[in-house]
């Protein structure tokens, strides 16, 4: 998409989402008939609120029908406070520059509150599709290829997010939320942010010594942000937002750790060590581009993905309070802090302890 990509002065009503829809489609879609419009809110977010718009043309009521004529369009409207987390202007910057490289779907929009993009065909990955080998073949190989992007726009300051991420998130953790309740629950699992930041500060020392390669990242693969097309034979990487310059074995780690998945998060579907030895080496042999790569290389990479997995339930869980005091959408997010909390604390000795031979 080379041209500038619209910008409405609208914000959307998260009470009202599908009417602020038909408002943005007004702009963006000025064919379509407004009663030939059908809208699905999806609900598997926990961060923003998605509908997507159908044009039936009267004739078809199926989601897919017409994609490839660009007859579906998704409105994705922020959740409430997630710009204190979030930078918007860099998002849509993320989408765009991944588009051109084919990895991103196409931005149709922006408005003060979301964006509007291309519908992609396919369904989101599960904790079960997503260890079929056709299906996590094309992740790894994806996210190899996403890795080997260039963002021009920072120059040659390719400095890891996570440190000042992490560093963001604990400075906006209330010292006492509003809700005493929640309040009550959170003083009984997490310790200070002080303790938290001494904590994330002495593992931060332990991961910078893995020397794990600082490359374009997605920074935030869960499931629900692959889209797998079996027509197609292709995965698609959606919500850019978290998308920066970061530790190649974050990336992954944190992709590993979702396995868990979302609604019934289950920490015995973190990938074994059999399983993660076969991804990683087609996502090397994709990613060095020679196609083949050595034992020590896949065993070094088995290592640093599984400690910076433990910096990924470390991020996620600080996220979750930030949430838990800001979020309109109903979800318990302490208890997703929580559970993401204790498998660091569970797993930390286990995984700093793993060692490779050169």
């Amino acid at each position: 998409m080379a041209g500038e990509v619209l910008r409405i002065d609208l914000t959307i009503d998260e009470t009202d989402v599908i009417r602020g829809a038909g408002e943005v489609l007004k702009l963006i879609r000025p064919h379509w008939r407004s009663d030939s419009v059908r809208f699905k809110l999806f609900t598997d977010g926990i961060t923003n609120k998605l509908v997507g718009c159908f044009n039936q043309n009267n004739n078809t009521v199926d989601d897919t029908a017409d994609d490839e004529t660009g007859d579906v369009v998704l409105i994705r409207v922020y959740g409430n406070k997630t710009d204190l987390l979030i930078d918007r202007k860099k998002e849509t910057e993320n989408i765009r520059l991944l588009h051109r490289y084919g990895y991103a779907p196409t931005l149709y929009a922006t408005f003060r509150n979301g964006l509007a993009y291309e519908f992609v065909p396919g369904v989101t990955l599960t904790p079960d599709s997503c260890r079929e080998e056709r299906v996590w073949r094309l992740v790894a190989k994806r996210m190899a290829q996403m890795h080997k992007v260039r963002d021009e726009s920072v120059g040659d300051c390719r400095q890891p997010m996570l440190p000042e991420k992490i560093d963001q998130f604990l400075k906006l953790v209330p010292q006492v939320f509003s809700d005493p309740a929640k309040h009550s629950r959170i003083s009984q699992i997490f310790p200070s942010t002080d303790d938290l930041r001494r904590d994330f500060n002495e593992l931060y020392d332990r991961l910078s010594q893995l020397n794990s390669p600082t490359v374009f990242c997605h920074n935030d693969l869960l499931l629900g942000n692959v889209i797998y097309c079996a027509d197609r034979d292709q995965v698609t990487f959606i919500d850019y937002e978290y998308a920066a310059y970061n530790h190649q074995a974050f990336d992954i780690g944190n992709h590993f750790t979702e396995f868990a998945g979302i609604d019934e998060i289950d920490y015995d579907r973190y990938p074994s060590k059999e399983f993660q030895l076969r991804w990683l080496r087609v996502y090397l042999e994709e990613f060095n581009g020679h196609g083949n790569c050595t034992d020590s290389d896949v065993q070094r990479l088995y290592v640093q993905v599984n400690q910076f997995a433990l910096a990924s339930h470390f991020l996620w869980a600080v996220w979750a309070l930030i949430q838990a005091e800001h979020s309109t959408i109903d979800f318990d997010f302490i208890q997703f802090g929580e559970t993401r909390y204790r498998e660091y604390l569970r797993r930390r000795e286990e995984f700093l302890s793993l060692t490779y031979q050169n």
